[in-house]
């Protein structure tokens, strides 16, 4: 996976991911100015006013999670009505009766995808700033555009390079070395011994080789953690990296717990059991992705999960002071003024929600009614009819000769 300027240029989210390469240069600048020139602290703070900047769209999702826990029991219901019927009526008459739920509460089936969908980019792009910091962040790239530019100088150039890249197992297909960016890409995965390797096939160049490797290492050393490369390098190189992986799952799986509180998910409803698979699987991901993954990628990681920890302690503690009735009048005159910009006076579009609803309601069990009435006839006259067929009256009386006749009219009728 490779992410360099050239690529962020053309790429829709573009602009977002320029936008968090520009606030961690900002960030790198400022604690540089401290003496540290460490990027997992840049990383940390990153993560944090992120964080900061999505809490608003946070707290709209959890809003919208509280109020479908509302709904669920009347929704639950719902299905459970048209349970199994496909005609095209029981489907209609469903899709209205869901509808006029979600008018009582001023709500809609996409109201909490909503905050989910604008995450994801920012998520995305998040990401990519952090997966390849060199490529968006120009107070880090100098540190490597200080040996690439000596370097593409250099005879052989290409097939050095190329040579290096292989002896340690990076890939180097399709890499174009003339291309700066290219070559930051990979100098960016190397770790101290192939610095090294690199100052010994270019001694012409060794000590501004030598002099920039070290203040990368500085940059990439967080905990005795190189963060450009990944925390499994093999099952018999067990490091303290792998606590990064580790702590990225547990955090997740319990910040996913606290979250799902605030829902109260009626076990039995649809969705609750895929739910809770993906309350387990989804930290298991986490682990896997951050023992392949850089470093960098687990600390933000596990820096995010902590702070969704924190947050979502403010979070529920919040909610549970929250007024749904108030949330829910609030949702009405929101819905209601988009109705209006419709030309539709929203009470008559309610009254009229309503009155479709009462209608269907009241032709369904005028049906039913019917139904059962005529069953309940069948029923009767069957009862009958088989108690006197079974009877057995005095012989020679009225009702034995009525009883021959029968028997003989439906002998003669089959």
């Amino acid at each position: 996976m490779e992410f360099i300027v050239a690529t962020k240029a053309g790429s829709i989210m573009g602009p977002i991911i320029s936008l968090f390469g520009y606030i961690m240069d900002f960030l790198f600048r400022i604690t540089s100015s401290f003496g540290i020139l460490n990027l997992g602290l840049c990383i940390i703070l990153f993560t944090i006013i992120t964080k900061l900047l999505l809490f608003p769209l946070t707290i709209k999702q959890q809003k919208s999670s509280k109020l479908m826990s509302l709904m669920n029991p009347e929704i639950q219901a719902v299905q459970k009505k048209y349970k199994g019927k496909k005609d095209q009526t029981s489907m209609t008459k469903q899709q209205m009766e869901m509808q006029a739920i979600y008018e009582k509460y001023g709500s809609s089936p996409t109201a909490g995808c909503l905050p989910m969908l604008i995450q994801f980019p920012i998520i995305i792009a998040l990401y990519r700033v952090i997966y390849n910091i060199p490529a968006y962040v120009p107070s880090v790239r100098i540190f490597f555009d200080n040996v690439v530019e000596p370097l593409q100088k250099q005879p052989d150039f290409i097939n050095k390079i190329a040579d290096v890249a292989s002896s340690y197992g990076l890939a180097i297909d399709k890499i174009d070395y003339n291309n700066a960016d290219k070559v930051v890409d990979l100098l960016y995965k190397f770790t101290p011994s192939n610095w090294q390797a690199l100052a010994d096939t270019f001694p012409q160049i060794s000590n501004v080789i030598a002099e920039n490797a070290s203040k990368i290492e500085q940059m990439n050393s967080f905990l005795g953690i190189n963060l450009a490369t990944a925390p499994f390098t093999g099952f018999t190189n067990i490091s303290i990296a792998w606590f990064i992986p580790i702590l990225a799952g547990l955090t997740q799986w319990f910040s996913t717990k606290l979250m799902s509180n605030t829902q109260q998910m009626d076990p039995d409803a649809p969705g609750a059991q895929t739910m809770n698979t993906m309350m387990m699987t989804m930290p298991l991901v986490s682990v896997f992705f951050c023992f392949t993954f850089p470093a960098a990628i687990g600390i933000y990681w596990v820096v995010q999960g902590a702070f969704q920890i924190v947050q979502q302690l403010a979070v529920n503690s919040y909610m549970n002071k929250v007024d749904m009735d108030e949330l829910i009048q609030k949702n009405v005159d929101k819905m209601n003024k988009k109705r209006a910009k419709k030309g539709l006076p929203p009470a008559k579009v309610n009254q009229n929600a309503s009155a479709n609803l009462k209608n269907i309601q009241a032709q369904t069990e005028k049906e039913e009614q019917l139904r059962n009435e005529k069953l309940s006839k069948i029923d009767r006259q069957v009862k009958e009819s088989t108690e006197f067929y079974n009877s057995d009256p005095k012989p020679g009386s009225l009702a034995s000769k009525a009883k021959m006749v029968q028997k003989y009219n439906e002998k003669h009728n089959k």
